[in-house]
């Protein structure tokens, strides 16, 4: 039998409780009809009464009525319910705001599901029929509705741009590329995108690596924050110790020893937390940059992918050029020892002489700064400046009662080191003898000064006909520095400069 078309009005069916389609419906002996669950909340409320009544018209039952579920009444709610999704379904949803219209349609437009690059059109599901029934627009090719179908048709010529150039770089259709592009390098815009694929994979490694490089030397920069505060606190801790058992007279300078190391903490602390600044930046600069080519890399778009891909490697934050967490090395052990040294000794002394050795104590801390990681290529040696010097006989006379002990100060690579580079330069077998002895008594301030000086001569003779090799090795050791006997409380200082240009 055939089902008749009846229009209702949804409401019809709607709970005056809920105000939404029944669920679950009972009728009560009046006639009104309820959610079984709403009905049942309302009368629990009235069971101290002992009355129930009808929340529509107010009827009132004595005792309470047991409740049936409508079942016809249930039938024609679901069907209701079918209605309505059928009629919300993709097929028959008009456009909204933002949504590609279907160009066929006459009056108000439907969604489009998908466009045309052939015909250059979008289509609703029902328009969409003969694309997929027809053999002839089967061939057509198919792509997600889109509102910007014109910018995928050349101006000049009005024809699909299915085409890259890769002279110009631009984006054409196959008219250009036999008039104004007529001799350059084109592919299709498929074949770029397959190779400017590869290409954004690749960024994205690279980016990754960046990253995670970073992120280590984010972790090296908090473990060395987390040494100088354990290495500053040690330090305060002894100094508080000794100061404890000093006289009254003492309070001043013990303030004073106390000011020197926090100021050196915060120019360390101050120091490590800019740089820790920075790389999170660059971090986030990164992880952003991972996210909108890893988006980038999934459109289905040939054309608005190269073109979005041309667009930001243009970007300010793209060519701006990176920091280099390589080329940074934090000093995370600093020596209190000579103030601990110092200290001590005081302790011992009298009063009169503590002013004396207190007077040696330089009043401002040195300037705090983070050592560059050591060369490791030749381009890195070009960055650096070394500061190598020494201590002449004529300054030892002079001062000979102030020093006990006499020694070069020098930054040098270890002997093994030095073999290894020497062995691949090609020098002859006679410079490279002179170079083992000079790897061999360098270190310990033995060779005399004139071979020295000799061997390095030639050493740079043979170095102006030889290329340096792209890497070198180097180790950068401290050798002690001559120490006034008088300063010994201190400690022993140690020297290396390194300045980066």
């Amino acid at each position: 039998m055939a089902e008749a078309s009846i229009s209702v009005d949804q409401d019809q069916f709607s709970c005056p409780v809920c105000l939404d389609l029944l669920k679950d419906p009972v009728t009560l002996p009046c006639g009104h009809s309820f959610c079984k669950e709403c009905i049942n909340g309302c009368w629990d409320q009235e069971d101290q009464k002992g009355v129930y009544s009808c929340p529509q018209c107010r009827h009132t039952f004595t005792p309470r009525p047991v409740l049936h579920r409508n079942n016809m009444l249930t039938e024609v709610v679901e069907k209701l319910k079918k209605t309505e999704l059928q009629a919300a379904s993709p097929a028959h949803c008009y456009a909204g705001p933002g949504d590609v219209e279907c160009d066929f349609c006459t009056g108000r437009k439907h969604k489009a599901v998908k466009s045309c690059l052939m015909c250059l059109t979008s289509f609703c599901e029902t328009h969409l029929k003969p694309h997929l029934e027809i053999s002839g627009l089967k061939k057509h090719t198919l792509i997600e509705a889109s509102a910007e179908l014109q910018e995928k048709i050349c101006s000049e010529h009005n024809k699909l741009i299915e085409i890259y150039c890769r002279t110009d770089q631009t984006c054409i259709c196959y008219l250009c590329m036999m008039d104004n592009h007529k001799g350059h390098d084109t592919v299709t815009a498929a074949a770029e995108r397959a190779e400017k694929q590869s290409e954004l994979k690749e960024e994205q490694m690279k980016s990754q690596e960046r990253i995670q490089e970073k992120q280590k030397k984010v972790q090296e920069l908090k473990q060395a924050v987390n040494t100088i505060k354990l290495s500053a606190q040690t330090a305060v801790e002894d100094s508080e110790r000794i100061f404890t058992e000093l006289i009254s007279s003492m309070e001043k300078k013990r303030s004073e020893v106390t000011e020197l190391i926090r100021a050196q903490e915060k120019a360390e602390l101050s120091r490590a937390e800019r740089l820790l600044e920075q790389l999170e930046q660059e971090i986030a600069d990164l992880q952003r940059r991972v996210t909108e080519l890893e988006q980038l890399s999934h459109t289905l778009d040939d054309i608005h992918f190269l073109q979005a891909l041309a667009s930001g490697r243009q970007s300010p934050t793209h060519d701006r050029p990176d920091f280099h967490a390589s080329g940074i090395a934090f000093h995370q052990h600093l020596s209190f020892d000579g103030v601990r040294n110092s200290l001590s000794d005081l302790k011992k002394r009298l009063e009169e002489f503590c002013e004396e050795e207190f007077s040696k104590i330089p009043p401002q801390v040195e300037d705090v700064q983070i050592l560059p990681s050591e060369p490791k290529r030749k381009g890195d040696f070009l960055k650096c400046e070394f500061n190598i010097w020494a201590i002449t006989p004529e300054e030892r006379e002079e001062h000979d009662k102030q020093f006990d002990l006499f020694t070069h100060t020098l930054g040098y690579v270890s002997g093994v080191q030095v073999r290894k580079f020497f062995l691949q330069s090609g020098l002859p077998v006679s410079i490279l003898a002179k170079i083992w002895e000079l790897a061999d008594m360098g270190e310990d301030g033995k060779m005399d000064r004139l071979e020295f000086s000799i061997a390095m001569k030639l050493i740079k003779l043979q170095l102006q006909r030889h290329p340096l090799p792209t890497s070198l090795p180097i180790i950068m050791k401290q050798t002690p520095v001559p120490v006034m006997k008088s300063s010994e409380c201190f400690g022993k200082l140690s020297a290396r400069s390194v300045h980066v240009r």
